[in-house]
Order: C-alpha cells, then structure tokens, then sequence
C-alpha cells in the first residue's frame, strides 16, 4: 500500500523543476508510506513519477518507481492478490524481485492495456511505456485504491490524494456541480470532486496518454444477467467458496494482519474466515461510544471474540476525540464525503496502527447483497403499489406484501425519515422514487444560496447510472444496489483509504473480489432478498461460522455517531465556533447564520449538521489559509506553500 504520483508534458516538452514538483507531491503524501520514497524523471524531463512505499509484500526489493529491463517504468498503489499465480503464467525466471509490482510490469509487457483483466486485487498504478511513449494508467474495479488527476497548462498531474495536486492549481474554487452533488448525496458522481479542475479516475478506467492525447475508457462492468435456473442453495455453496477463496488470497502478506470488527454481519464474517485461515497470532479492533447504548456495539463485537478466540482491542470514543481529531479526518478525506462513519473509522484505524500494518474489514456487503434499510422501505412502498395495482405477483423479482411485513421491525428508527419520504410523489416512477429516498437535499432550505448553483441537477447524472443498460429495469432491487455499487461504494471506499493511510495502516476488503461480485450479480432479488430480509442470501451462505447473536440481529447500525446528543454539552462551542467565525459568516454558497439558528432542529441520527459542518472545517482548511501541508507523524504539521510551489511552478 502506498502513494503514487506523476507528471506528464501532453506535447511532451521538459518539464521545469520536475524533480521539486514530484517532491513536493511526495511530501503531502508522506502518511501513504513511511518505508520508503523514490522519484523516477525521464532523461528529456517530460515525464516522472514519484512513490511513498507502506511495505507489505517483499520489503526487501519491491522499491518504487521500479524499472523493467525495455525501459518501462511503473509507480503503484495496492495489492495484486493473485500475484504468485501470475509470476508462475509469466515465468518465475523472469523475475528479479518478489513484489507484485514486477507481476504487474511483466503482465502489461505481455498483455498491453488488457492486463488490468488478469489481475484481482485492488490497485491504482500509472506504467511508461518507452518503446511507445505511452503513459497508461489504471484504477480497480470497484474504486478501493485512488486516482486523481488535473491538467494544468498542458500539464497532467496524477496522484493518489487530491491534495497532492492543489500546490498545481492556479485558482483554487469550489466546483459548483461536485458542490450541489454533495448536498444532495454526500457524494459526487461522474469523476468529479469537490476541486473545481480536479476529478478522479472513475473505478474499472483506463487513462491513456498518447501523443499528447488524453484517452479515458472503460475496461470492467458488472452485468446484471439474472440466473433463474439455480436454486438459493446453489448460490449459497457458490458465496461460501468464493468468499473463502478471497478472503484466503487477502490474507497473502509478509507482515501480521488484523481485522476491522464492528459486530456487525459483515465485518463478522471476514474476520471469523480471516482467523480460521491466518498463519499468525490475529487481532480484532473495535470502537464504540459508551455514552449511550444507542451507539454502542461493541457487545457484538465482544461476542464475536470470544465465540470464535481471537484477541479484541476495544477503543471507548469520546467527545474529546472529535474536537482534536475531526480537522485532522477531513483533511486527510481531500473534501467531505458520506456520513459521520469516517470519524470513528478514523480513530479505530489510528489504534490497529499501533499493532498491525493490515487489516482486513467487510465492506461492500451492502452494496452487493442489499444491506441498507432504505431498501425495504423502497420496497414496502412497492409492495403497495403492487396489491393496490393487482400486479403484486406479476414477475420473478417480486417480494410480496404479506412475507415483507414480518421484518418491517426494522424500520423502527426510521419514522422522520418515513415521514418525509411519504410526503409527495408517492408511487411515482421508480427512479425518481429512489432519488427521493437518497436525496438529502430537501433537509436544507435557505442555509444554501441555491440560485449560485442553478443550472445543474444531479438527477440528471443519478439517472444515468440508475437506469443503465447492464441493469434489468423490470428489477427495482437491482437498480438500488447498482446505484450504491457505483456511486456510494467507493465514496465509502474514500473513506476506507484515506482513515487507515493517515495512519500508515492498510486496509483490504475481502467481499470486493470480483468473482464473487460477478456471481452475486445475476441472483435474483427475490433470493438476495427473500422476504425482506436484507442479505438474506449472504446470512444463509455464511451462517454455519457465525454465533447466532450475530446472524439474528435485527438492531443494525453502522456505526452512528452521538453527535446531537454531544451537541447539547460537550461539543457545542466547538461547533458555534466553527460557524460562527468572520470567514464563516461570509461565506459564497452557504448562509452559517441560519445554520446557527437551526442547531437544535437536527434529529437524532440526521446528517444535516455533519455534512455542513465538514463543509465548513474543508473551507477552513483548503481555503481560508495560503497554503496545502502534510502530516508527518501524529502531531507534527509541516506547512507547504501553495505561493511558493506556484513560482517554482512558473519559473523557466
């Protein structure tokens, strides 16, 4: 696991300063990888990568940027799991080096651009090819390792941080359109980022550059081509084998491994299959917030623990944590993303540090399975349609009125959001019934100065993945979960980056194997979700290794945060302070007086609060101070000027 970054001249002209502009890149991410750093420029200086090394496989020879014996050179972030059975296809003899990144020079020598198909794992990685002076660079299918890129005065700049690319940016603005995505998702769509000029490599992308020309395309996709032939016991032994296989190929490491545990089903099933399969003295890292049982799981991961005889470190969050470590958590996010689960990931990540330099977690499970509970509330609705309609039984996807009810237990926390969702349209076409389910920008009114975001709606852009050809539209539960597959996933996976890299730790996701995502996608949603019981298929796969306080749960939670109720004593000049200050109350796009003025407003478990907090702590940091810094370390900041990189940016 590591940082990467690059520059390339598109008319392939020298560069000037090369080498201070791939430092520069390298000391913001200096967090990424603590083993080691390199720095490769090209003889005529109109190319360069730079690298930070976490080493993981082969420590002793995998140094990057590496270099193939035709010239070519990589600089590469991630895992390549099925590396052995690779380097075995391609001949051992081949080799100098153990390191998964040889496998990935000498399989792109054989394969060219097809070689991102031959690979399972998670990785992100630019390759020069100097026989054809070409720069081709790759992200993962799923989004698990970044990839960002700008390009500034026919000058591309990639790394695996968006902060690595700001000293670059000539006027740092907002982008509206990633702006107006956000308050609707928490999340952007379509590549972009909050960085107006800065966007991300969409997951299963290629980026080409060739003879100046910059070429993106897609080289992976899940189909959603439904099997009806097999019945749920079928792919219940297909789960288990291919989750077994993948949880065995992320356990190849030449370093101990631990397991994130929440209590959760997820989580739970890769460290019980985790243990059983490691060599090495496993550890589970848990974190709860024991001011109210409301918030707390940590039972469950206890439970786990000890049922199974694995080691539980536990961490006790508190509000303390959140006002010194929340500036730290958003700048290492690059700009706000998805719900309040990142601070504790944050914190949780920052103590499996102390111990390990891997850990394995559970995400992706809901996106593949359907674990979120707006499912069956879309679903509940649909039901009533379709008894009202006469149509209740009219297809092979349907989850029937009667078997639903039994398990709308399971919406008991959510009433407001019932409540509001049953306000207007209901019964409308499904894709604008989704949209309104996810969209969260009803709950803002005049805190946001709307009229400077005209002209954009993110429907149009939500619509374009809900509706997809690779989806069966006839398949409502298909197009929820591919639209948290494509979107909301790797905001998530953003999140599962950035808070274990800020800590030197790297974190690997066993259900994201693409094998398996391809199996899960052409079972019918009537077996995913049979009844209504979200992940029903995953918890009949995996039941036999996981005690039943476990797989009987009905209280999920996903890790909330006791925000509001901190809110009323322990936070709240922390955050008075934060809206209230000079810069604060004059800003372009959101109005923090009436912010303020609706503090106590929130609901228990809402986001309203948090996302425009993290919107306010991100202009702080990116915008209100002349300068982009890294953290090197827990506590020492070392500042880098944004003016400063400029004039070496210009000189020449």
């Amino acid at each position: 696991m590591c940082g990467i970054a690059g520059v390339i001249n598109l008319d392939y002209d020298s560069i000037p300063n090369l080498n201070r502009r791939l430092a520069l890149m390298n000391e913001i991410q200096t967090h990424r990888g603590r083993d080691g750093e390199g720095i490769w420029q090209h003889p005529h200086e109109y190319i360069g990568f730079a690298h930070r090394r976490l080493s993981i496989i082969d420590l002793n020879t995998g140094s990057q940027p590496m270099r193939d014996n035709a010239g070519n050179w990589i600089t590469y972030n991630g895992e390549i799991y099925n590396y052995l059975e690779l380097r075995q296809e391609l001949g051992v003899k081949n080799f100098l080096t153990n390191s998964d990144t040889e496998v990935i020079l000498h399989a792109y020598r054989k394969w060219g651009s097809d070689c991102v198909n031959h690979l399972r794992g998670m990785f992100a990685f630019a390759i020069w090819d100097e026989s054809n002076q070409v720069l081709f660079a790759a992200r993962d299918r799923f989004g698990i390792k970044p990839f960002y890129y700008t390009v500034v005065d026919k000058v591309l700049y990639f790394a695996s941080e968006a902060k690595a690319l700001l000293p670059f940016i000539k006027n740092l603005e907002i982008d509206l359109e990633g702006f107006k995505d956000y308050l609707t998702f928490q999340f952007c769509l379509e590549g972009k980022t909050l960085f107006k000029g800065i966007n991300e490599l969409l997951p299963g992308h290629i980026l080409q550059v060739n003879n100046g020309i910059v070429n993106i395309r897609r080289y992976w996709e899940v189909y959603y081509n439904i099997d009806f032939d097999h019945t749920g016991k079928y792919f219940e032994e297909k789960i288990r084998h291919l989750l077994s296989e993948s949880v065995e190929l992320h356990l190849r490491s030449d370093v101990p491994l631990g397991a994130y545990v929440s209590g959760g089903l997820d989580s739970s099933i890769i460290a019980i299959l985790a243990h059983e399969k490691s060599e090495s003295k496993f550890l589970g890292f848990t974190g709860k917030f024991s001011v109210s049982e409301d918030y707390d799981e940590s039972r469950y991961a206890r439970a786990l623990a000890e049922w199974s005889g694995f080691d539980l470190h536990e961490l006790d969050i508190k509000s303390t944590d959140f006002i010194e470590n929340i500036r730290k958590v958003i700048y290492h996010l690059d700009y706000p993303v998805a719900g309040p689960g990142s601070f504790p990931q944050y914190m949780v990540s920052k103590m499996a540090s102390n111990h390990r330099k891997v850990v394995l977690g559970g995400q992706g499970a809901d996106e593949i399975f359907g674990g979120y509970t707006r499912y069956l509330v879309a679903y509940f609705e649909q039901c009533i349609k379709g008894a009202i309609d006469g149509t209740m039984n009219s297809g092979k996807f349907i989850v029937t009125y009667e078997s639903i009810i039994p398990n709308l237990t399971a919406l008991k926390n959510y009433k407001p959001m019932l409540k509001q969702f049953w306000q207007e349209g209901l019964f409308e076409d499904l894709q604008h019934r989704y949209f309104r389910l996810i969209n969260r920008a009803p709950s803002l009114g005049d805190e946001i100065n709307w009229e400077a975001l005209d002209g954009y709606h993110p429907f149009e852009s939500f619509q374009k993945v809900f509706l997809a050809e690779n989806v069966r539209q006839e398949c409502y539960f298909d197009s929820m979960t591919h639209f948290d597959f494509k979107t909301l996933l790797p905001a998530l996976l953003q999140i599962e980056d950035r808070v274990s890299m800020a800590h030197g730790l790297e974190s690997r996701v066993p259900f994201l194997d693409h094998p398996l995502i391809e199996l899960a996608a052409t079972i019918p949603a009537n077996v995913k979700f049979t009844n209504g019981t979200m992940k029903r298929i995953l918890k009949d796969s995996m039941s036999y290794c996981l005690p039943d306080v476990i797989t009987n749960r009905q209280d999920k939670m996903g890790f909330p945060v006791p925000l509001v109720q901190w809110m009323k004593e322990d936070i709240k000049d922390f955050i008075f302070d934060n809206f209230s200050s000079q810069k604060a109350l004059n800003r372009d796009l959101i109005d923090n007086k009436k912010v303020l003025a609706g503090l106590e407003k929130e609901w228990k478990f809402g986001r309203k609060i948090w996302g425009l907090l993290c919107l306010e702590i991100w202009q702080r940091e990116f915008f209100d101070q002349p300068q982009v810094y890294s953290t090197s370390g827990c506590n020492e900041v070392h500042f880098i000027s944004r003016k400063k990189a400029k004039v070496e940016n210009q000189e020449n």
